[in-house]
């Protein structure tokens, strides 16, 4: 049963996109969403709640090295505030050749791993009508986004981004549906730490995965910890740059304690796709 009820707390051009999400999630009961924990998937997944229902709704949450620990807990708290039921599902993109060499590419076949996972396990199991994920209209213009591509292949809906809903019109929704991570900062994959073409391995994200845990518990609000062989670059908040700077003997040990021999700090900061865009960048040109 649809409710297509407003949000609460929106209005103008993010209420009309939310509005024309629920529109387009209507008739796909029972409905899978690719569920990560990010603020994207989450608040299609509560949407897709209010529209569809929870007993019609089902988030689908891949699982394998390259997801942080605290991210996989973080995601089924959030799926709890929903009031979503969460599968996991074990995924092996670790197990493809294109995936560890690690080229510009690499989400495609990460997103293509998880999408075929979903179609061959799932589907039939849980009767899934149609599967769903948290595309939004700015990802779907960025050209380092190559999951889209798997997307497109696998017949999975983007009602966000076919809604015109931006990325601050995501967060807007998130508040107004009160949802925990409606200002979390995004959290790529692990596999995102390592240079392109170096080989992705389960040691070089477990090292990612421990430093950044680290840095958290050092009271660091978000990082990317930058895999470079011996050395781990890190990338802090720049308002958090002077703090690791005073905090360097705390900083180097929980990095150095993940294997890393020497612990360096990018003085310009957190840096989104700093190592896809300007290759894909340079051949868009």
């Amino acid at each position: 049963m649809t409710t297509t009820t407003p949000v609460p707390g929106l209005s103008g051009p993010t209420a009309a996109a939310a509005g024309t999400v629920a529109t387009l999630l209507a008739g796909h009961a029972p409905l899978g969403v690719a569920y990560s924990g990010g603020v994207d998937s989450a608040t299609l997944l509560a949407l897709a709640v209010r529209e569809l229902g929870a007993d019609q709704v089902v988030a689908v949450l891949g699982v394998s090295p390259s997801l942080a620990t605290d991210e996989r807990a973080a995601a089924h708290a959030t799926a709890e505030v929903i009031g979503a039921r969460v599968v996991e599902i074990e995924t092996h993109e670790g197990s493809s050749a294109a995936y560890r060499a690690n080229g510009p590419d690499r989400c495609f076949h990460c997103k293509d791993e998880l999408f075929t996972r979903i179609s061959d396990e799932l589907v039939a199991e849980l009767g899934l009508s149609a599967v769903a994920y948290g595309e939004n209209a700015d990802d779907a213009k960025r050209p380092d986004r190559p999951g889209s591509r798997a997307a497109t292949n696998h017949r999975v809906l983007r009602p966000l981004a076919e809604a015109g809903m931006t990325k601050p019109m995501v967060r807007e929704t998130a508040r107004a549906l009160a949802l925990p991570v409606a200002d979390k900062p995004a959290a790529p994959c692990l596999a995102s730490r390592i240079p392109h073409f170096e080989e992705v391995t389960p040691e070089k994200l477990r090292q990612v995965d421990q430093a950044e845990a680290g840095l958290r518990k050092l009271g660091f609000t978000d990082s990317r910890v930058r895999h470079h062989g011996d050395v781990a670059r890190i990338e802090l908040r720049p308002e958090e740059l002077l703090d690791a700077v005073h905090r360097r003997e705390d900083v180097d040990a929980v990095v150095r304690a993940a294997g890393f021999r020497f612990v360096a700090l990018d003085l310009r900061g957190i840096q989104s796709g700093a190592f896809t865009l300007p290759l894909v960048t340079r051949s868009h040109d």
